[in-house]
């Protein structure tokens, strides 16, 4: 079965943004590898940002455990980052629970949509 390997992300600051994500998620950003600088996911996928005067923001969702979304989410409140509980950003400063978890939408400097989960779409509640 294919599984995904790598986005490429583009960013006014790959540098700036490769590292904002990094903390959040509690990982490390990759040094640079070509004209990019990566994040690894716990399964192996790769998020590689890259320098580009042309930046259309995505959205991308991340899948938590309880821990990790606690320590993410103190990380987006200590830093001021503005965090809203629906991808239209109707609900500012909340956080949803759908299908009995936790999720959480916030920009990163370039604007893209990133979002935190706990529970994965359509999930039953325990």
């Amino acid at each position: 079965m294919p599984a995904l390997n790598h986005l490429i992300i583009p960013a006014k600051n790959k540098d700036a943004s490769a590292i904002f994500l990094a903390d959040i998620l509690g990982v490390e950003a990759g040094p640079q590898w070509g004209p990019f600088r990566p994040v690894q996911t716990s399964n192996g996928v790769t998020l590689d940002f890259v320098d580009s005067p042309d930046v259309r923001t995505s959205h991308y969702a991340f899948l938590v455990e309880d821990k990790e979304f606690d320590t993410a989410f103190a990380k987006i409140k200590a830093a001021g980052v503005r965090y809203y509980a629906d991808p239209h950003k109707h609900e500012p400063g909340k956080i949803n629970h759908h299908w009995g978890g936790r999720g959480v939408y916030f920009d990163d400097p370039d604007g893209h949509l990133m979002e935190l989960i706990t529970k994965p779409y359509g999930s039953s509640p325990p």
